[in-house]
């Protein structure tokens, strides 16, 4: 087999380790209090998740380097990404009462474990079972419409619990079912999402609005999904 296969195939795992690197560059921004700059650093590893998984199935990665477990890769990689920066913002970035800010921290971080550890995660048509750990999306909207502490608080708790609640959350990209309708949605909800951004956070009303429309239509589609 000739090297450059090889390289190329082994390329697409860096390409995903990034994720990781963009998760430790959220961090630091994290605990210097640059919010912005962290979702910024969260929302390009979000990309890269989007995309290394459709380049290592065209390219044969797993068949060229049995060695190296992209699944293993990519599941220790979105932990960092989707859980633990976020667990960190959420319990350092004054949304919450204090002296719960840490406990929400670790409910995050130990629920998020258990849901990736789960074999069952996911339903025989795509879907996620329960809230998929999307820590990083709870985070940037409770930066984004800043709740009271006690919301905030109450939110987090009753995500973590619907972590194993058995209904079903939409996979934007495999879900068969309104496929064109939600990627449209996604593909808004990420410009939207990027002005929020560079608006440090404050795009205005009509903005945050249309994001938590985006994020009740995503709930809705499973909503509305028969349960398997």
């Amino acid at each position: 087999m000739p090297a450059f296969i090889k390289a190329r195939a082994f390329a697409v795992h860096i390409f995903t380790a990034t994720g990781a690197a963009l998760a430790l560059g959220a961090l630091v921004f994290a605990v210097r209090g640059q919010w912005a700059h962290m979702f910024l650093c969260l929302g390009v590893a979000l990309i890269v998740d989007g995309i290394d998984g459709t380049i290592a199935r065209y390219l044969k990665v797993a068949e060229l380097l049995p060695r190296w477990s992209g699944d293993v890769l990519d599941l220790v990689v979105d932990f960092v990404t989707y859980v633990f920066v976020p667990a960190y913002a959420v319990a350092a970035g004054g949304l919450l009462p204090e002296f719960l800010a840490l406990p929400a921290g670790i409910l995050i971080v130990v629920t998020g474990a258990l849901y990736f550890a789960d074999r069952e995660m996911k339903t025989a048509d795509n879907y996620f079972r329960g809230f998929p750990a999307l820590w990083n999306a709870a985070a940037f909207y409770l930066f984004l419409l800043r709740p009271t502490p006690w919301l905030a608080a109450a939110i987090v708790v009753l995500l973590a619990a619907l972590s194993f609640a058995p209904f079903k959350f939409v996979h934007p990209m495999r879900v068969g079912r309104l496929r064109a309708v939600t990627i449209g949605a996604l593909v808004l909800w990420c410009a939207l999402v990027l002005f929020a951004i560079l608006q440090d956070l404050d795009p205005g009303p009509w903005v945050a609005g249309a994001l938590v429309f985006l994020a009740v239509y995503f709930v809705s589609v499973g909503l509305t999904e028969k349960r398997s």
